[in-house]
């Protein structure tokens, strides 16, 4: 089976990939639609995306690109503990040279925003497209005076020194990620840690109805189901038109979830499944990261 994932080695998609697929085929993408679409043009078999980040919050990419152009099913999720590290070329190091400018993924360089501003407040931030692609670039310039934040596996991948370890501004920095698939295909995940079942409805709401959203709530809500996200993204269709995501903590059973989309879709709703689905974690949550500049 072919496994794709936010490339190069290094990223922490790759963590994720491999913790949940220790023994399948990882393939390394460029960018996330990328990855989805090669899932849909039957190229790889699943991929594994970034979808929400503790400190910078949903990765608007992936859900954008999961509703309004590759709707693949969501078979399983998964948390990363993220630990940043700040990282550097070993000649640079030698030359006792300062960085002048810092790469990452917008949002690593995001979740170490106090640590840069605070030790590096003269060096200029630039954007890749993942942790591993800045740290690949590191090893492949090693004349230049950069740095980057990627982790601990970017820098025994491409020979790199920790100059700081975890860097992140919060030690409850953790990004989830989703496995999509196809509707065709059934495929078993399991991960090192369960943490719940969940199941994500898209749902639509009537333009006219006044009061919708306070409606969809309630239709869960007497039926006691616990919704643990619920957020909302434009449609792209007119200013003030949105689509709501909503997890729900359990998987979809045959009375309680069915009978909320049916009281929504009476009510003038449109409901999409996304995925009922099974999430894991690759460390126990309960344990505590330090934070050490």
């Amino acid at each position: 089976m072919k496994v794709g994932f936010l490339g190069p080695k290094g990223t922490f998609t790759e963590m994720a990939a491999t913790a949940l697929f220790p023994k399948e085929e990882l393939i390394p993408c460029q960018t996330i639609p990328l990855s989805m679409d090669k899932v849909a043009n039957h190229e790889l078999d699943l991929t594994v995306v970034p979808i929400e980040n503790t400190i910078e919050g949903s990765v608007n990419i992936t859900l954008d690109y999961l509703i309004h152009k590759q709707r693949l099913p969501i078979i399983a999720g998964v948390t990363v503990t993220i630990a940043q590290q700040f990282l550097m070329h070993p000649v640079q190091l030698e030359k006792g040279n300062q960085p002048e400018r810092v790469l990452s993924h917008p949002h690593a360089l995001a979740q170490c925003h106090d640590f840069l501003k605070e030790t590096y407040p003269d060096a200029t931030v630039e954007y890749t497209n993942s942790t591993g692609s800045a740290a690949a670039w590191l090893a492949a310039n090693p004349a230049e005076p950069v740095a980057c934040i990627a982790n601990e596996l970017a820098a025994k991948e491409y020979g790199l020194t920790v100059v700081h370890q975890n860097i992140q501004d919060y030690s409850s920095n953790r990004t989830r990620f989703l496995v999509l698939g196809r509707n065709d295909e059934q495929h078993d995940v399991c991960g090192p840690y369960k943490i719940s079942d969940r199941t994500t409805l898209m749902i639509t709401l009537p333009e006219d109805y006044t009061g919708a959203l306070h409606q969809v709530l309630s239709a869960f809500a007497w039926r006691k189901l616990n919704l643990s996200k619920i957020e909302s993204r434009p449609t792209k269709t007119g200013l003030g038109n949105y689509y709501f995501i909503i997890d729900i903590d359990q998987k979809m059973d045959e009375v309680l979830i069915p009978g909320a989309i049916s009281e929504l879709e009476v009510l003038g709703c449109k409901v999409e499944l996304l995925g009922s689905y099974t999430c894991y974690s690759l460390t126990d949550l309960k344990e505590k990261t330090e934070i050490h500049s």
